[in-house]
């Protein structure tokens, strides 16, 4: 009961939809502008760099810190809390930005939230993805590919770390990133539909900020007005 408390209080963490919240304090609604993904990405397409930083941030934090606080319960008392508590952990904080419970279980991607939470268990897997993020993003322009090569990249060099090391990362957390791996995979088939057709959109940088995004629906508004 204890594991499934504190499990429930990681994924309503992660649920917290920052992308809906920072676009409420610049009077949109996210979801009506870009693609419609409550994600960095989606953020900063539409209400600039800073605000697209700032939710990356606070989705990468809402996968970090529960599982720090997991780590940190398994650390002081291992004969309370078992070991596989972390990597549940992890999964619960992705789970609540892919599926919250506020949204009616329509989230985001959980790549930002998938860093996060991985930071603390699979460092050197995160930084392997980070730069294949990277590579791939600045080499084709592609957010989409970039994110669906990275979540390979997770369960791909922890699996190598493993042999090389001998033990870390341990089996619960390679579980874990073959399973957020999935998700990420299976959460950007569309997009995958759409590089190999051909139609997937390029990021581009855009002038757009929330001021002209606010004063577009305004305008829109009293054009409805009679």
């Amino acid at each position: 009961m204890m594991c499934a408390a504190v499990l429930l209080g990681g994924y309503l963490l992660g649920s917290i939809p920052w992308a809906l919240i920072i676009g409420w304090l610049n009077r949109i609604d996210i979801r009506q502008h870009g693609s419609g993904n409550i994600g960095a990405t989606n953020v900063r397409r539409v209400l600039g760099k800073k605000w697209g930083i700032l939710c990356f941030v606070l989705d990468c934090a809402k996968g970090l810190a529960p599982v720090v606080a997991a780590v940190v319960l398994v650390h002081r008392r291992p004969e309370v809390w078992p070991g596989w508590l972390p990597a549940a952990m992890a999964g619960a904080a992705v789970a609540g930005h892919v599926w919250p419970v506020w949204l009616r279980f329509k989230g985001g991607k959980g790549v930002a939230t998938t860093i996060g939470a991985l930071a603390a268990l699979a460092p050197i897997a995160v930084l392997v993805a980070v730069l294949g993020w990277l590579a791939v993003f600045y080499s084709t322009r592609y957010v989409s590919l970039a994110s669906v090569v990275a979540a390979v990249l997770f369960p791909v060099s922890a699996g190598v770390q493993r042999a090389v090391t001998g033990g870390s990362p341990n089996t619960a957390t390679l579980a874990l990133l073959v399973l957020l791996a999935t998700t990420i995979v299976v959460r950007h088939r569309t997009n995958i539909r759409k590089l190999l057709d051909g139609t997937e959109h390029k990021f581009e940088k855009k002038n757009t900020d929330a001021a002209a995004v606010a004063a577009a629906g305004e305008k829109a508004e009293g054009a409805e007005k009679p």
